[in-house]
């Protein structure tokens, strides 16, 4: 089979509109005997671009956000689930888990018979991650972790949760870990599903953790080295994050564009224009950071300024599609409501915008390294 990134676009066109579009009707079912998961198996997508000596397929980063995009352009909320479950549960593992836990945890992630998740964000922890509240210590041989945390993609249906705590909130970035949480294990509590404005096939959670005892093997990567483990996944994740609303940009295009042909007036046909440079540009910039990455070339500031500009480009798209459509009310006004909705998370999802300025910023203004 092909693996190129241009083969794994039009693979990945074709499993959107054939596989996934007739399911968009009905409620996501997540169970792994479920209808969207068995199909996300037999199309090899939980392994996409991890290692293939343990199950992945390999694939390029490139390759990734191409699939991801696809994906996204028909149904946001799968590409969400996809970037998670690769970015920021499967990778930590591949790049900072024991053999022992790459045998247990990372092998059925990428086979598909588990689904990941990543439990950083707390409900008064968000951008400053360094500030989370949950707590473990390490008593009697293992450890117990105590805590909440919310806005949790996947967080119910997830077989895993990559989850962090601090040993003392006094020591900063110094005091968090990185655990492997089995979700069906005692002393994990989902308290509820989060009601949100879009995405709504996107299951988000707020969970709760009551003394849940793990043994020392579910500690992933040295103690202390947890919000390092976090934020570097994160970075790749942006890539993912980017390219999903890079997919809602192009539907909603495709919206305006639609609109334009039916009533081609002069504010169509700038919407149109400005919509079109938008989105290439952006879609250049997720280009250059995904294959800086697989070049092992510094990424960080390019991952950061193609989910800064995809996000702006797929609100911005999606809002000049819904204006086109005079009618509030029809098919195709209700397409672009629900784009222009599912646009609005994508500015906050793995690192708001205004982070990714600060990020950019910072790494502007830094001293030029000699040589």
């Amino acid at each position: 089979m092909e693996r190129s990134p241009d083969a794994w676009r039009r693979r990945a066109r074709e499993f959107a509109d054939q596989e996934l579009r007739p399911l968009l009707a009905d409620p996501p079912d997540l169970r792994p005997d479920g209808p969207l998961r068995q199909r996300l198996r037999r199309a090899e997508l939980f392994g996409l671009g991890q290692p293939v000596e343990w199950g992945g397929g390999g694939e390029s980063t490139e390759t990734v956000a191409a699939v991801l995009e696809e994906i996204a352009r028909v149904d946001p909320a799968t590409a969400v689930l996809l970037s998670v479950h690769l970015s920021v549960c499967a990778y930590p593992i591949a790049r900072w888990g024991t053999e022992a836990q790459k045998r247990q945890w990372l092998r059925p992630l990428l086979t598909g018979q588990m689904l990941g998740a990543f439990a950083l964000t707390e409900p008064e922890a968000g951008s400053d991650a360094a500030a989370l509240q949950s707590r473990y210590r390490f008593t009697g041989g293992r450890f117990t972790l105590t805590g909440a945390k919310t806005f949790i993609s996947n967080g119910d249906s997830a077989d895993l949760l990559l989850t962090f705590a601090t040993h003392d909130p006094a020591l900063g970035r110094r005091g968090i870990s990185a655990f492997l949480v089995p979700r069906r294990t005692g002393g994990v509590v989902v308290v509820r599903h989060l009601e949100k404005l879009g995405l709504d096939r996107s299951e988000t959670t707020e969970l709760r953790f009551d003394d849940l005892e793990l043994p020392p093997d579910r500690l992933l990567g040295p103690e202390g080295e947890g919000l390092g483990i976090a934020l570097n996944s994160l970075v790749g994740g942006r890539i993912g994050i980017a390219a999903c609303a890079l997919g809602v940009a192009r539907a909603a295009l495709d919206e305006l564009e639609t609109a334009a042909r039916t009533d081609p007036s002069d504010v169509k046909l700038l919407a149109v224009a400005r919509s079109f440079s938008e989105l290439e540009a952006a879609a250049a910039l997720v280009q250059e950071a995904a294959r800086r990455r697989d070049r092992q070339e510094p990424f960080a500031p390019y991952a950061s300024a193609a989910k800064l500009a995809a996000s702006r480009a797929a609100l911005r798209i999606a809002h000049r599609a819904f204006d086109a459509w005079a009618e509030p009310t029809g098919e195709r006004a209700s397409r672009a409501g629900r784009l222009l909705r599912d646009a609005r998370v994508f500015p906050i999802v793995e690192g708001t915008s205004e982070i990714q300025e600060r990020i950019l910023g910072r790494e502007r203004l830094r001293p030029a390294r000699p040589g």
